[in-house]
């Protein structure tokens, strides 16, 4: 099935750049270029630690091996759980969270608490950054390359090409 211009049409078009990043939270964290927006934006609001947070519980998650998990483990605890923390984040539970678990750890130790701040910055910071100047600023240059009369030249080119 192809639209109107040929070209193989699917309802999972491939939305890049800012597209991408508006249609979900998960998009966005998807994207090297939107977590590194989307955290230059909390950074001003204050709560870049929660993003780093949910970053380093999904690289926690792909460790291998029982010492490794247990370094990765306490450096969490300490920089974003312990009440010492350098990157505190706000999480319910935290007061029972206690350095014990770090002697067990596994892939899933901290999923319930990487699901709080997830639905924290879903539900609230997200939608401001979507409304932010660092992500409409973003939006309009990306508008602006995909318009440049060299954008559109090498679009034809491969159109005249896949159309022949």
């Amino acid at each position: 099935i192809n639209d109107s211009e040929g070209h193989p049409s699917s309802s999972h078009q491939t939305l890049k750049g800012t597209s991408k990043w508006a249609t979900s939270l998960e998009n966005l964290l998807e994207d090297p270029e939107g977590v590194k927006r989307f955290r230059e934006f909390l950074k001003k609001e204050f709560s870049e630690e929660n993003v780093l947070f949910w970053l380093a519980c999904e690289e926690f998650k792909k460790t291998q091996g029982k010492k490794q998990m247990q370094e990765k483990a306490k450096e969490i605890y300490m920089t974003f759980l312990s009440s010492k923390a350098s990157s505190q984040v706000n999480v319910e539970g935290q007061s029972r969270l206690s350095e014990t678990i770090l002697e067990t750890p596994h892939p899933l130790m901290f999923q319930k608490l990487q699901d709080q701040i997830f639905n924290l910055m879903k539900y609230d910071s997200y939608s401001r950054f979507l409304k932010s100047d660092i992500f409409l600023n973003h939006k309009k240059s990306e508008e602006q390359e995909e318009n440049s009369p060299e954008a559109q030249t090498a679009a034809k080119r491969a159109s005249r090409i896949y159309n022949t």
